[in-house]
């Protein structure tokens, strides 16, 4: 069984959670930031679980909760990652279109889950992607911004900077000056 917990942020909060699944005797695989693999779990152990863990400053995710935000994320990804055509439509009008969800909620939901909005999300999300694309390929920036749907190359800039403190044409050149010398001793 896949358990979802949030406000799970580092190693510590692992090793709390696993106390916590130690001392209730329940099995498990793995514990990852934010998601335990357990064997079967009934459900007085999951309520013993959830107060537990509540105690220790995190919370069980309702699993319906969970697979709407991994649908949403997937969504996100499938469009700023492998599409290339026009978006005819806003990104909410867009997401709610394909999660079959109103995007307020959704929206709502996830800023409670994730702790930022799906709108920073998806921006978060494009820059990591330009990131990639300025390291690996051979794209000027004019055709990295058309590809991840921003309206001109100043767009991309801004944001770029604003979120890495850098240009993507002086992250592009310390990526190659890195590269360069990688392998060498200096």
């Amino acid at each position: 069984m896949k358990l979802f917990i949030k406000n799970m942020v580092c190693k510590r909060c692992k090793a709390i959670v696993k106390s916590e699944l130690d001392k209730l005797g329940i099995h498990y695989t793995s514990v990852e930031l934010g998601e335990v693999n357990t064997g079967k779990i009934s459900p007085l152990q999951l309520t013993q679980l959830s107060v537990a863990l509540q105690k220790c400053g995190f919370e069980l995710i309702d699993q319906k909760k969970n697979e709407l935000i991994e649908k949403l994320k997937k969504v996100v990804v499938e469009l700023e990652h492998y599409s290339d055509e026009d978006l005819n439509t806003s990104f909410s009008d867009y997401i709610s279109l394909n999660v079959e969800d109103n995007f307020i909620s959704l929206n709502t939901l996830f800023t409670e889950i994730e702790g930022i909005t799906i709108e920073k999300y998806i921006t978060l999300n494009k820059i990591e992607q330009v990131k990639e694309m300025l390291v690996y390929d051979d794209l000027n920036l004019a055709e990295i911004a058309h590809k991840l749907h921003y309206t001109n190359t100043g767009q991309l800039s801004l944001q770029f900077k604003r979120i890495t403190g850098l240009t993507p044409t002086h992250f592009r050149q310390l990526r190659h000056a890195r590269k360069r010398t990688d392998g060498v001793t200096i």
